[in-house]
């Protein structure tokens, strides 16, 4: 009830919120339509008849009430806001029955605040897009085989929905029957569909594309990774930079500086409309939109390609690192073992020693074993079903191959069964290969070895050397692998340095020693066992996070791919949202510096004028970084 409660809450907050600027809108758009009535009244009854004098105020009341009352009550809350310079000069524009001066100041003043509310809104309206994701309704399948149509928020865990081709899944699952291609592109950021077969999951808000699936419910609603983008997308909007900080510090003394510009003006020249003007131009729209545009773009642009930050000020460290810290399996590799050497004794044949261990392994679930099934399965082997299996976990497997008693594993494993290794060759001779290997014994006699490998991402060296490229100094690899496997990743990939056999704490204390040297170091891990180590880093970005709690509760950014071309490109993202902020915040200065100078030039209506133009350009320039990124929704080549 209370997840319920809380997402009632935050969708009438946002309807009412919506209603807000709509009203608003048609307020600023009547009352602009009665300034225009009162322009055309002056030369049909006179420009100082009563006729156009009571259009123009009418239309300056409407468009002026809002900005006076938003700053009375922000005074009574003791806030320093923009609207009390507006404010003040509307007054002082009624005062001296200025009434069209007040409307048109009004007009444009409304404007730059509703296209700021809009910028916000449409923020929220991408997490809205993202809810209209999830159907509505599911097909839940009961005990007896039939199907009811149920609403999604009753779904829980343990359901079984069935999934038609053209429908988007309602929840988090688990594949029980059926095949299909998904279009996961609004979780994991990737164009290509991922074919799901039994036992895969499969995620809320992705489409299902050909083939029909059931589905075993795993997490519903907010708890779902769809739910979990959500509310990570919320809680980035609601955070600040430390610039945002600087100009929330700053702002209090503005107000008054500006007050007292124009009252120092006004006591000189006695003219009124220069005071006005300069209260016009100095109102700081630009200023106020410069960051938040900009980070909403930002986050937009990360977003689409399943970049998930958490906190924007985490954007802006990833900007300024010096030093990136990997994990090793399942990272800058595939996480997955392939057989690259086939070693047998001598009078056995490779194929042999292959189909003799992979019909052993058919009944583990080790990736040594799927390594084995595969390749047996691309040289068209036939294996025999194993009888008598038995799997020690961390040595090996025993089992019976027809009349064969055979073991596979760890050459400590046939050390402890009394079988010798000696009369094969020694994998040592191939260390700097980096082999894992599993030893193969028949009837008590070594037969041979199989050397494994953990195959490097393969967009994993581009994504390195573009780091490199854009100024990064230190690449480190950390495994808990032999040193062997460990020199061989961090060559292929050319990184500058690696530790092996290295257990979570000795992670930890490798990137404290690299923060010590004053790099700003960021950790990128899967977020199961590397957690210690993401959580030291200056920022931790855990790969793969789709689906997992732990890897999106572990970092300041979850990537919910393994694409690693996303790590430049956050960077990259990163260094130009701050040259964005910096452009728009530089060009907000100068305007009202240029403004507040030219006062014996402009009137107040030319003031408000520039001032919507202004908050404009700010937009424009920040709107650019949405389109960031664009060329990586392409499969890495």
């Amino acid at each position: 009830m209370g997840h319920k409660h809380l997402e009632f809450k935050e969708q009438h907050h946002t309807h009412g919120k919506q209603v807000r600027v709509n009203l608003a809108l048609l307020g600023t758009l009547a009352g602009g339509m009665l300034l225009i009535t009162s322009i055309i009244a002056k030369p049909i009854y006179g420009s100082d008849s009563d006729q156009a004098q009571f259009l123009a105020m009418l239309g300056a009341l409407l468009l002026g009430a809002p900005i006076v009352l938003h700053a009375i009550k922000s005074l009574i809350k003791k806030e320093t806001h923009m609207d009390e310079l507006v404010a003040l000069a509307i007054f002082a524009a009624f005062v001296t029955q200025e009434y069209v001066t007040a409307g048109i100041v009004s007009f444009f003043m409304l404007l730059s605040e509703l296209m700021e509310s809009r910028t916000a809104l449409g923020a929220r309206a991408s997490i809205e897009s993202l809810i209209k994701l999830t159907p509505i309704k599911a097909d839940l399948l009961n005990s007896d085989g039939s199907e009811q149509e149920i609403k999604v928020s009753k779904l829980k865990a343990g359901d079984v929905i069935r999934v038609r081709p053209g429908d988007n899944i309602p929840a988090d699952g688990e594949v029980i029957s059926g095949l299909s291609s998904i279009n996961e592109a609004t979780i994991t950021g990737e164009s290509l569909p991922v074919d799901k077969v039994p036992g895969m999951q499969v995620f809320a808000g992705t489409t299902n594309l050909t083939g029909a699936l059931d589905i075993t419910v795993t997490k519903a609603g907010k708890d779902t990774t769809l739910g979990k983008v959500q509310s990570l997308i919320i809680q980035a909007e609601q955070t600040k930079i430390p610039i945002m900080r600087i100009i929330d510090r700053y702002v209090k003394w503005y107000t008054p500086t500006i007050l007292m510009i124009a009252g120092i003006v006004l006591f000189f020249t006695r003219n009124i409309d220069y005071a006005i003007t300069i209260l016009v131009i100095s109102c700081p729209c630009a200023l106020i939109l410069a960051t938040p545009t900009a980070m909403v773009a930002a986050i937009s642009a990360s977003a689409r390609l399943g970049i998930l930050v958490k906190n924007v000020a985490d954007l802006e460290v990833a900007g300024k690192m010096t030093a990136m810290v990997f994990d090793k399996t399942g990272t800058v590799t595939t996480g997955q073992l392939y057989v690259t050497k086939l070693t047998p004794a001598d009078n056995i044949e490779p194929a042999q020693l292959l189909q003799l261990a992979a019909s052993a392994e058919q009944m583990s679930k080790h990736p040594a074993a799927r390594a084995l099934q595969n390749v047996a399965k691309e040289a068209n082997l036939d294996l025999q079903q194993p009888d008598n299996f038995t799997e020690t976990p961390g040595k090996g497997i025993t089992a019976k191959i027809g009349d064969a008693n055979v073991l596979v594993g760890r050459d400590t494993f046939l050390q402890e069964n009394n079988i010798d290794i000696s009369n094969v060759e020694n994998p040592s001779l191939h260390e700097e290969q980096g082999f894992s290997t599993l030893y193969i014994a028949k009837d008590s006699q070594c037969i041979g070895w199989i050397g494994m490998q953990d195959k490097t991402r393969p967009e994993a060296k581009q994504a390195i050397k573009e780091l490199f490229d854009i100024g990064i100094k230190r690449v480190t690899l950390l495994t808990g692998d032999r040193h062997e496997v460990a020199n061989r990743v961090a060559a292929e990939l050319g990184c500058t340095d690696f530790k092996a056999h290295c257990l979570p704490q000795d992670k930890l204390a490798i990137v404290e020693e690299i923060k010590a040297k004053g790099h700003i170091t960021v950790v990128v891990g899967d977020g199961i066992n590397d957690a210690p180590a993401l959580a030291a880093g200056d920022l931790g970005i855990a790969m793969g996070a789709a689906g997992s709690d732990v890897a999106i509760n572990s970092a300041s950014i979850a990537l919910m791919s393994n694409d690693l071309r996303r790590l430049p490109f956050l960077v990259t993202l990163s260094r130009k949202t701050r040259k964005v902020i910096t452009q728009n915040l530089g060009f907000g200065i100068t305007f009202i510096i240029i403004g507040i100078s030219s006062f014996k030039i402009l009137t107040p209506e030319i003031a408000a004028v520039l001032h919507f133009a202004g908050s404009l350009i700010v937009v424009f320039n920040s709107a650019r970084l949405v389109r960031e990124g664009e060329g990586l929704t392409a499969e890495p080549q």
